[in-house]
């Protein structure tokens, strides 16, 4: 279980990581959206397409940040609750607190996460299957 110092350097480190991937949405989808209707936009038929799927790729990764970000308000949302560190998936099947942990090293990986590595290996095996 994590202590109430530990509460504390994981929610600055989320702040971190939020704070970083907000400046990556920010870039990305400035850069996706710069020249769209630019009158000096290209007029070829193969640099618009280029441009098209560049701007769509851009878009896409802008869609994964605000993914995460959601996940980093989610993950604040838990620390301020008492339960950020506790497996979701663990605590919906029964299992006790005391059972349904997530270590340190996966939180100091992805301090977003929801789940333990089992459990999160099981529900991305069911998604892909």
């Amino acid at each position: 279980m994590l202590k109430p110092d530990d509460f504390a350097h994981f929610r600055e480190l989320l702040h971190k990581v939020e704070a970083r991937i907000r400046d990556d949405y920010e870039h990305l989808t400035d850069e996706a959206l710069e020249n769209f209707g630019d009158s000096r936009s290209p007029q070829h038929l193969a640099e618009l397409g280029t441009d098209a799927y560049e701007r769509e790729f851009s878009l896409r990764f802008a869609e994964s940040d605000q993914h995460i970000l959601e996940e980093i308000n989610e993950a604040l949302s838990r620390i301020d609750k008492g339960t950020y560190g506790l497996c979701e998936t663990c605590l919906a099947a029964g299992k006790p607190k005391s059972r349904a942990v997530i270590p340190k090293t996966r939180l100091k990986e992805i301090p977003y996460a929801r789940n333990c590595v089992s459990c999160e290996l099981e529900r991305e095996s069911r998604a892909a299957g």
